[in-house]
């Protein structure tokens, strides 16, 4: 067995034990409300908050509203786009599965079951990127943003959902995702302003 692979696997057996021990509160009642207030951080709910922000800065005719309504609904598309095709090919089984079965699988794959889909971490990753894209426009609240989706992150282990790699991997996805989303609301602004300048 190779050093890295040794490596990965002392890594993988820190990963459980910090995640499992963390994932004994999960029933509290605690852990369940705050748990439920980081769902804030699913999909939907981010989707409607950027395409929100971009209608309403529309509609009032704020550019940069408009553009960081772009920018947040472009960052959770991409990063969801990508947290979807990793977990398409990584089966790792939750925390709570693996803790109530005693079986814990984490190696390529390609199920379809929820219990087997742990890695990356969809909210952690949807939380980054559009926490990402807000204080791209709005630094005043850029650290509050974060600041939630650290908390989004971080209650994913004692709530079962996620191992600490998994939310790990998600930031770093939502980090790329915020990065392709604004190069992409670039070129579009750029693009917009070529075009509205030629009409002249």
């Amino acid at each position: 067995m190779g050093k890295v692979t040794k490596a990965a696997k002392a890594l993988t057996r820190i990963d459980r034990k910090v995640t499992h021990d963390a994932a004994k509160h999960r029933d509290k009642p605690g852990v369940k409300v705050l748990g439920a207030l980081s769902e804030g951080a699913d999909q939907p709910p981010l989707l409607l908050l950027g395409a929100g922000t971009l209608v309403v800065g529309a509609l009032l005719r704020q550019p940069v509203m408009l553009r960081t309504g772009a920018r947040m609904l472009a960052s959770e598309i991409i990063a969801t786009g990508i947290k979807s095709a990793i977990k398409r090919s990584v089966d790792r089984t939750r925390p709570k599965k693996a803790i109530e079965s005693g079986e814990h699988k984490f190696e390529p794959g390609d199920s379809k079951d929820h219990d087997q889909s742990s890695f990356p971490s969809g909210h952690t990753a949807g939380a980054v990127a559009v926490a990402g894209a807000l204080a791209k426009d709005a630094p005043v609240v850029g650290a509050t943003a974060y600041a939630l989706a650290g908390g989004v992150a971080a209650m994913q282990l004692p709530r079962g959902k996620h191992y600490l790699l998994d939310t790990i991997a998600g930031a770093a996805v939502g980090f790329v995702a915020q990065r392709a989303a604004s190069a992409a609301v670039r070129v579009a602004e750029r693009t917009i302003v070529r075009a509205v300048q030629r009409r002249k």
